[in-house]
């Protein structure tokens, strides 16, 4: 380590929010940013620990320790390169990753933990000021064709690790852009649009070939597909949303949140159509509503934030599970990823606004008023045995005029696609596939990201991305892969 007293002489500095009342007013991004100067003294904090767990709580095995070494000697662009060794999008994990290696810190055994996410974000954002980062086409091509079904990150990451080996590649997304959830799930103020872009840019410039409105099982077969390409990988994501059904749920003004985050997305890119993505092509705007977020996890704070920048009257969230507690309990140690109540940005807005998390809450009926929802009914749950049980007397009525249901995804579509292909699903519904190959139970067909292992981060999808290529390339040549293989931890998060 360049300096290995520095975690002695140096607290931990993150980047803070800007004020709650200053990030409500647009969707540009709204953390503050550090200087260089800044990052370096953060970067020597990193300790010469030894084993540096960091990297084993990393997804990816990103080399953490050696690329903060890079940038508290200066050397940036030495410190991107083995940035980009492990992560083909750190410009993503650097602003929207909840960073589980910094869970695993040495450091954080006692101390606050090294500021990892910042440094990641800093070394990337710099290749792109500096100009560092361009296109790198293969230099020979291997003549094999393969289809990535799905333009999500682990879609991403897999074409162009492929592409990299010399393979001819063709993404089918059903979308008008790529991206994934990166592009049309999370909001453009934890992660700005035009940063995705400008990374799927630079895959067409390698010679990724992207066919985008295409909806592999439904506007093209499968069996075309199949015929055309050497091997196919699915990574068309855990898009099925658990539902809640109880009644009134068939009330207008009650909708999933991935009919809603899209729609926002849409209108900040300036898209005149923005409800195109909607199956009856039906608006969904919080302007002057009662919202009520149903669901606690980033999507239901993603929901959180897109209600109040839309101009909501009042918004609330509900959460099923009991309030997480503030520290580590004694069943959850370092250096697994810590179970402990944090705030985001957006529950930090919607409590300054008036809103609040309310926990042990179970919503029982909608209720409305010509078609439209008005209002629900909720009961607590006791959790204290272990399993929830309704608290006698605790029915609450709340008046809503929008309610999101964040709760969750159930594995990948069962229509279309995995209907015409016939593939063996899990237990869970995901799409089952050989440990060792990657392969499913249809030979030449592969699958990665969160159609494999069920809704995950963006660093798990991305890691799935880069281990699925691998596989495809040692099937397509029937040699060893030179592609790195992705190290996974088995307590990694």
């Amino acid at each position: 380590m360049g300096d290995p007293r520095g975690f002695m002489k140096h607290d931990r500095q993150a980047p803070e929010y800007l004020p709650a009342e200053q990030r409500l007013l647009n969707h540009e991004e709204h953390i503050e940013e550090l200087s260089d100067e800044q990052v370096k003294i953060q970067a020597s904090r990193c300790m010469d620990c030894g084993v540096p767990f960091c990297m084993t709580g990393c997804p990816l095995g990103n080399i953490i320790p050696e690329w903060n070494d890079q940038i508290f000697k200066g050397r940036w662009q030495e410190a991107l390169a083995t940035l980009h060794a492990t992560n083909n999008f750190p410009e993503f994990t650097g602003r929207v990753c909840p960073a589980p290696c910094e869970n695993s810190c040495v450091l954080g055994i006692n101390e606050p933990p090294v500021t990892i996410k910042l440094h990641e974000v800093s070394i990337v954002d710099k290749g792109f000021t500096m100009g560092w980062i361009k296109p790198e086409p293969p230099k020979f091509r291997s003549g094999k064709k393969v289809a990535v079904i799905g333009g999500g990150p682990a879609g991403l990451a897999c074409a162009q690790q492929l592409n990299r080996a010399g393979h001819l590649v063709t993404v089918f997304e059903k979308n008008d852009r790529a991206g994934g959830l990166l592009m049309y799930g999370i909001p453009h103020y934890k992660l700005r649009k035009e940063k995705v872009q400008r990374r799927i840019d630079l895959l067409a410039a390698e010679g990724i070939e992207f066919r985008y409105n295409t909806t592999v099982g439904e506007t093209i077969p499968w069996e075309q597909v199949k015929g055309a390409y050497d091997a196919v990988v699915i990574s068309t994501g855990a898009e099925l949303p658990r539902d809640l059904p109880v009644p009134g749920r068939e009330l207008n003004g009650v909708h999933y949140a991935m009919e809603f985050l899209p729609q926002s997305n849409r209108s900040n890119w300036g898209d005149a159509e923005i409800a195109a993505l909607h199956a009856k092509k039906q608006k969904i705007w919080a302007k002057d509503k009662k919202v009520i977020v149903i669901g606690g996890g980033d999507t239901g704070s993603d929901c959180i934030g897109t209600s109040l920048r839309q101009g909501a009257s009042s918004v609330i969230n509900f959460e099923l599970m009991p309030c997480p507690p503030d520290e580590r309990t004694a069943g959850n140690p370092w250096p697994q990823w810590a179970r402990i109540r944090r705030i985001s940005s957006s529950v930090d807005e919607m409590t300054t606004t008036g809103g609040d998390v309310h926990y042990s809450l179970a919503t029982k009926n909608f209720t409305g008023k010509d078609g439209k929802v008005t209002g629900l009914t909720t009961v607590v749950l006791d959790w204290s045995s272990g399993k929830p049980v309704e608290k006698p007397g605790s029915e609450k009525q709340w008046d809503c005029d929008l309610v999101l249901l964040a709760m969750g995804f159930l594995g990948p579509r069962k229509l279309g696609l995995l209907e015409q292909l016939g593939c063996t699903l899990d237990q869970r519904g995901n799409i089952q596939t050989d440990a060792n190959t990657r392969m499913s139970s249809i030979p030449g067909v592969f699958a990665a990201g969160d159609a494999r292992r069920g809704q995950s981060l963006i660093v798990w999808a991305i890691a799935e991305g880069r281990e699925v290529a691998r596989c495809v390339d040692t099937f397509l040549t029937k040699q060893d892969s030179l592609l790195p293989a992705v190290r996974i931890e088995a307590f990694a998060y």
